[in-house]
């Protein structure tokens, strides 16, 4: 079994053994529309639900294993919905749990595109569900203009993080070279922001010459494509590669191993998954950016559940914990290990009560 090959939705061909190792023991749901771990809905407590990307995604993965925590936590029924990167299965797979539900039940969505957000919000008001958004919604969507319904928005400022990945692999290249760099989605909030920060530390190292940059999508298979077309078309002038997010890295790092040249050509990226831990344990990868999925899987839950069960009203918090930015870990070569030993080779220890326990700050916009 574990030599057998399966396709992730990225599309990326990896061994069972290691999507089982990143994605938990949860399954993929890719053929239905929800994952539902009791029989039937309790009527007393509403229905805790996480909609993300993918469960054969990692981060989104360990995202879910989150939500399954804190939902056992408190005794509620728990559905994991999955876009699979569509939008409109996406909004359609939540109006279809408010209407299962009555709208008895908090949501927890990292939408997959940031338009999304406001057709979601929109139903869940409507219905009477709590909603907690994540990463991506439009600028001008507050969740204090759909009071008490949308509880509240959570993302992580990319700028910092995707700097840092950059200044990483330019004193791994010591100051100067031609690095390569894969992008998300264009429109993707974090995506624009973690390119940005990319710009600045390319803007501060005058050296260091950007080969090309290119849109991948989040997309190992598109990430793999493009870094075997670089390494033909640029060859040994890429110095290192900058990934905004680890599947995309750790694709990277797949086409550098079949050019012989793995753990030679520093590679970065961004999300923090076990797989690019691993990598960097391993000398690999040079550098990830951890969000603690985890955390977000069921923070976001018990944030939306405890507003809906009378732990606190919305309408009276203070704007940055309405809209805030959470704490991201820098992982590299020096502090790999420990990560790994503390939150990954052991179940994270979370206080599902401390829920404004992470916020660094109300989040800003241009």
């Amino acid at each position: 079994m574990d030599k057998k090959l399966i396709s992730s939705a990225s599309g990326l061909r990896i061994r069972r053994r290691d999507l089982l190792k990143g994605a938990g023991v949860l399954g993929i749901a890719s053929a239905f529309p929800a994952i539902i771990t009791r029989r039937a809905f309790a009527a007393d407590k509403p229905t805790v639900v996480n909609s993300i990307r993918s469960l054969s995604n990692p981060y989104h993965a360990t995202w879910n294993k989150g939500g399954a925590a804190f939902a056992k936590s408190v005794g509620a029924d728990y559905v994991t919905l999955v876009t699979e990167g569509n939008s409109e299965k996406g909004i359609a797979d939540i109006k279809a749990i408010l209407a299962k539900t009555g709208g008895n039940c908090v949501i927890n969505v990292d939408p997959n595109d940031s338009p999304d957000a406001r057709p979601i919000v929109e139903a869940a008001k409507a219905a009477g569900a709590y909603v907690v958004t994540q990463w991506n919604k439009p600028a001008d969507l507050h969740p204090w203009d759909f009071d008490p319904n949308y509880v509240a928005h959570i993302s992580f400022s990319g700028v910092p993080y995707g700097k840092a990945m950059a200044d990483t692999l330019i004193k791994a290249i010591g100051g100067k070279g031609g690095i390569v760099a894969l992008g998300g989605i264009e429109s993707n909030v974090p995506a624009i922001e973690r390119k940005k920060g990319l710009e600045q530390a390319l803007a501060a190292n005058p050296d260091v010459k950007l080969l090309d940059y290119q849109v991948a999508n989040w997309s190992a298979t598109e990430a793999l494509d493009k870094t075997n077309a670089w390494l033909t078309q640029f060859g040994d002038q890429i110095s290192a590669i900058w990934a905004a997010n680890d599947d995309m890295a750790l694709a990277a790092v797949e086409a550098l191993r079949a050019d012989g040249r793995a753990g030679k050509v520093p590679v970065t990226g961004i999300d923090g998954i076990q797989l690019a831990v691993e990598a960097i344990q391993k000398g690999e990868l040079a550098g990830t950016v951890a969000w603690d999925p985890y955390w977000q899987g069921g923070m976001g839950l018990s944030i939306g559940y405890q507003a809906k069960t009378g732990g606190f009203d919305p309408s009276k918090e203070p704007k940055d914990h309405r809209e805030f930015y959470g704490k991201g870990v820098i992982i590299t070569a020096d502090n790999a290990k420990a990560f790994y030993d503390e939150n990954i080779a052991a179940e994270p220890k979370m206080d599902w009560n401390d829920i404004w326990g992470r916020v660094t700050g109300q989040i800003q916009y241009e």
